[in-house]
């Protein structure tokens, strides 16, 4: 049920659904029979979570653009999505979230979420919350998340330092005077336990506060293998009696704890002859991952004349893993050290590493409107000052009884009996290298989208970034190799792009826009080397062209595009996985593809949402390993799309059945593993009121026996039943 509110002047239709005027003061709902498919961003937070129409309905902006402009207007791929329709189906990890999204791959990564997008990977700096990036090594919370926002291609112009795929933006759920509270509970298979709270208050007419939080106790479908994790985010928000000013600040504590599932990959388990049981865990006794994180924002936003806003956030983010635990393993054929009294075994990996990244980040931007004769201008223009500090500690050895024997830790699983077992037992770990890497950027740019007619825009933008990074590393048993080094370097980001909409429905669009991605940007970095052949930035080059519509009334919304984005100057090892040897220019990339994407209503009672993604990758040149050009790129799979489709006979009562689909991509870029492709099913029925909201769903209805990468399989079939409160 969507829930009028009198505060927001918000009115029932009873016919189709319209569009949103973006100037307008008034937003227009309708009844669940007649409901509206575009709604503004910050008015489709006062439906309820639970809403059954709430995922089916498209934002008509998104907070990743930064300029606040319709998404129509826009001449990049723009995606939405709400988070609780994966909430539903007891989906907490990101990259499970992005399952089946056009153009985005998300490969099981124990340490982080694993994803790609267009082709690049998107861990290391291209995923941000609230604006503000969260890079570093570490599973990134959704605890408090309200949406997950997607710009694709490069996006350096507002961004900075990119891979070149897209930004990743998540949008946390903060005090204001529209939402309802509601507290929850579900269970679910595998022992899945949790409960949920989100508590929103207006306090006066100037101030309210919110507090979210979630905790659950999960096992997983492999033996040995759980997950706890506890959050909170207390918000406060203040507007002012004109509604010209608006504060927010926000807290967040997140901590996770899982017994790590980073097994062998499967080819080695064929060498044993055994049959693979994709329910065996390979974690041995003591193994353990903490992910903590701990933020603060502060966020301003002023109309200080019409049309004409400023906005200043500050932010800082500390990031803290530590991983204690063995994984992945070969073949005991050998009588090696790791392999004596083994044979016919796995032998498994040790590392035990902890990590800290801390964030603290100043940005501020002007938009506004203005003419210049018949020519309007939508302009905004800012800067983003960003310091990061990371300490990796790593360490693989431990010292003996006698304090001076270093000794390798090894361990081992029997297939035959199913048995696990370890050398690590007595002694002190022994660190092996230790980091400090600290890196400073600052960025100013502007962009403006100059409306040459009513029907056609042009967008054009630039950005300039300086940045400076230095990093000391201390290596060795004995702590006696110490190395320093030391980058700086800028930047100029173009974009560039024209919108044609000939009528109010059609955006046609073709646009240019490139990022960089400096030396150390990648956060695999761990120390400077000042010798290393090329310290200029990689960067990617795209060209899109697409089509962003409304039909039928505008009750149903489509996306088409087409894209070329060129990398080149890509840096790695000059001996891949060789930490020791030089950083080398090995080649260049390119990725191409097709995306669509629609959502919306397909008639009174039926709505539907999915797409298709079509990603044609190539490796177009190798200086480190030729034998690798020509080849598609690791972890990125030649098709995705989705398919959900949600029927309700009456307002309260609703049935969903949707399609994940995942094509057939490489582990690495030998193309030498091939992960076989997959479609999975899941299914839910649900039921919502004025006060109750109450949904049972089955996650791979068809109990599909499917692998997420070489060593993960994917989960089998699994149940969530979920009841929520819902109160003013």
């Amino acid at each position: 049920m969507i829930y009028q509110r009198t505060t927001l002047s918000l009115m029932l239709t009873v016919a189709t659904m319209l569009h949103l005027n973006h100037a307008s003061a008034e937003t227009n709902v309708s009844t669940q029979q007649s409901n509206v498919a575009v709604l503004p961003t910050l008015q489709i937070e006062a439906m309820d979570d639970g809403d059954p129409v709430k995922t089916y309905v498209d934002y008509k902006q998104a907070n990743v653009t930064r300029n606040g402009l319709d998404k129509k207007d826009i001449p990049q791929t723009v995606d939405t999505i709400d988070v609780s329709k994966y909430k539903l189906y007891g989906a907490n990890d990101l990259s499970i979230m992005l399952q089946g999204t056009p153009g985005v791959t998300t490969a099981y990564d124990m340490r982080g979420d694993g994803i790609t997008l267009r082709g690049f990977s998107a861990d290391n700096g291209d995923i941000y919350r609230n604006g503000v990036r969260e890079s570093g090594q570490y599973r990134r919370s959704t605890a408090n998340v309200e949406r997950i926002e997607i710009l694709k291609g490069p996006a350096s112009v507002l961004y900075g330092r990119s891979q070149g795929g897209g930004v990743i933006n998540l949008v946390t759920k903060t005090a204001n005077f529209e939402s309802r509270s509601n507290i929850g509970a579900y269970v679910g298979s595998y022992d899945n336990v949790g409960g949920t709270i989100d508590l929103n208050k207006v306090v006066t007419d100037n101030w309210a506060i919110r507090l979210v939080g979630e905790k659950f106790d999960t096992n997983s479908f492999r033996s040995g293998i759980g997950t706890k994790q506890n959050s909170i985010s207390p918000s406060v928000t203040y507007r002012s009696d004109d509604e010209k000013l608006t504060w927010t600040a926000e807290a967040t504590y997140d901590k996770m704890e899982r017994v790590p599932d980073r097994g062998p990959n499967y080819s080695v388990l064929l060498q044993t002859g055994y049959p693979i049981n994709i329910k065996q865990g390979y974690a041995q006794n003591g193994d353990i991952v903490t992910d903590e994180t701990k933020s603060a924002r502060l966020d301003l936003k002023y109309e200080f004349l019409p049309d004409w806003k400023f906005h200043w956030g500050l932010s800082y983010r500390n990031s803290f893993q530590n991983f204690d635990h063995f994984y992945l393993g070969s073949y005991c054929s050998s009588t090696s050290a790791a392999c004596a009294g083994h044979i016919g075994q796995i032998s498994q990996v040790y590392y035990w590493q902890e990590t800290e990244t801390s964030t603290l980040t100043n940005t501020w931007d002007i938009a506004g409107e203005f003419n210049t004769g018949a020519i309007k201008h939508n302009v905004m223009i800012g800067t983003d000052w960003t310091k990061e500090e990371r300490n990796p500690k790593l360490a693989n050895q431990y010292v003996g009884s006698n304090g001076t024997t270093l000794t390798s830790i090894y361990g081992w699983y029997d297939p035959a009996t199913g048995k696990l077992s370890n050398t690590r037992n007595g002694g002190t770990l022994s660190t092996r290298s230790y980091s400090e890497i600290e890196a400073t950027s600052l960025g100013i740019f502007i962009q403006d989208l100059i409306s040459l007619t009513p029907e056609f825009k042009l967008m054009l933008g630039g950005r300039y970034d300086t940045y400076d990074m230095s990093s000391h590393q201390t290596r060795n048993a004995n702590k006696d190799v110490d190395v320093y080094g030391s980058y700086d370097g800028e930047s100029f980001s173009p974009n560039a792009g024209i919108v044609w909409q000939p009528t109010a429905t059609q955006s046609f669009y073709a646009s240019y826009s490139k990022s960089f991605s400096p030396y150390g940007g990648r956060g695999w970095i761990s120390v400077i080397d000042e010798t290393a052949e090329d310290l200029k930035p990689e960067n990617n080059t795209q060209y899109e062209i697409g089509v962003k519509s409304d039909w039928f009334d505008n009750r149903l919304n489509t996306q088409l595009s087409a894209y070329q984005i060129k990398k080149d100057n890509m840096r790695g090892r000059a001996i891949e996985d060789d930490d020791s040897s030089p950083i080398i220019n090995i080649g260049e990339r390119e990725s191409k593809g097709i995306e669509f994407s629609f959502i919306g209503k397909a008639t009174d009672n039926v709505f539907i949402r999915g797409g298709y993604g079509y990603t044609d990758t190539e490796i177009t040149k190798n200086i480190r390993t030729p034998a690798n050009e020509g080849n598609r790129f690791s972890n990125s799979a030649k098709n995705t799309g989705n398919l959900f489709i949600r029927y309700l006979p009456t307002d309260r009562i609703y049935g969903e059945i949707g399609a994940t689909y995942v094509g057939s991509f490489y582990t690495s870029d030998a193309n030498t593993t091939k992960i076989d492709g997959w479609t999975r099913l899941d299914a839910a029925i649900g039921y919502k009121d004025d006060h109750w909201g109450a949904t049972f769903a089955v996650n791979n209805l068809t109990n599909k026996e499917y692998w997420r990468t070489s060593s993960m399989p994917g989960t089998p079939r699994n149940y969530l039943f979920r009841l929520n409160y819902y109160f003013d």
